[in-house]
């Protein structure tokens, strides 16, 4: 009960925050930009909407702006905007004096970070199938799309993002927690994203954690990359998370200044 109102307590701290709002804009953003471009050019959807992987295709469009670069970044900076709410307000001392143990409190603020990037998941996939349905609605050129749509085929995609991204929250968050600067953890979170990047070609670039969503989408799309062949990107990342929570929990709790 005490780790349940930890977590009500953490999520309240986020209301209205810019993590919050960062959430709802991230998961809206491409599917509204592809929403706008559709209606715009409406008249061309005819041939789309016979596709018999409509959705799949449009998927896949709205992945692949998001996977490469917004993701990760978004990550980078949700993760870090959770726990600067502290540092910000000076706060931190404030929580340490509270009747919980410091595994609640560090338990806590993760799991209202996953709870977040799911909202986020949950928030682009609706934009996806309003932008995808919308304009069939608002247009009587446009009909309808013929194929189903594969709830399966999302939910997949969706916890294989997810996945990916599991190792990327967990080092921001060790990292947030070790430095009040702000600029620390978003700097070297934007220079790993970046890294990744460039190293998205090499053999073994699934040593580095913030390449998994980049490189998911390859795999998603069927294109080939010597890193993906090599090894399980999706077990990788599960054993990278783990690896970096621990470490931020023993980092944490063995912090001689907690804030």
């Amino acid at each position: 009960m005490q780790l349940i109102h930890s977590i009500q307590s953490e999520w309240l701290k986020t209301r209205r925050s810019l993590a919050a709002w960062l959430v709802i804009i991230g998961g809206f953003f491409i599917p509204g930009l592809q929403l706008i471009g559709r209606c715009v050019h409406h008249q061309q959807l005819g041939a789309r909407m016979d596709d018999p992987r409509y959705w799949e295709t449009f998927a896949g469009n709205n992945w692949q702006i998001m996977s490469l670069f917004l993701l990760p970044m978004g990550v980078v900076l949700a993760a870090s905007l959770i726990t600067q709410l502290e540092y910000r307000n000076n706060t931190w001392k404030q929580v340490h004096t509270t009747p919980q143990a410091f595994s609640t409190i560090f338990v806590s603020k993760l799991s209202v970070i996953l709870t977040m990037m799911l909202q986020f998941m949950l928030l682009f996939n609706l934009g996806m199938f309003l932008a995808g349905i919308l304009p069939s609605l608002l247009f009587s050129d446009v009909d309808l799309p013929k194929e189903k749509f594969p709830l399966r085929f999302f939910w997949d995609t969706s916890y294989n993002f997810f996945i990916c991204s599991l190792p990327v929250i967990a080092l921001q968050y060790l990292i947030s927690l070790q430095f009040r600067n702000f600029m620390i953890p978003l700097g070297l979170g934007l220079g790993l994203v970046i890294a990744a990047l460039i190293g998205a070609e090499w053999k073994h670039g699934y040593w580095i954690p913030y390449a998994y969503t980049p490189y998911n989408f390859f795999i998603m799309r069927g294109i080939k990359m010597q890193a993906t062949q090599a090894v399980n990107i999706h077990h990788w990342a599960l054993g990278y998370t783990l690896v970096f929570i621990v470490l931020a929990y023993i980092l944490y709790i063995f912090k001689r200044d907690k804030g």
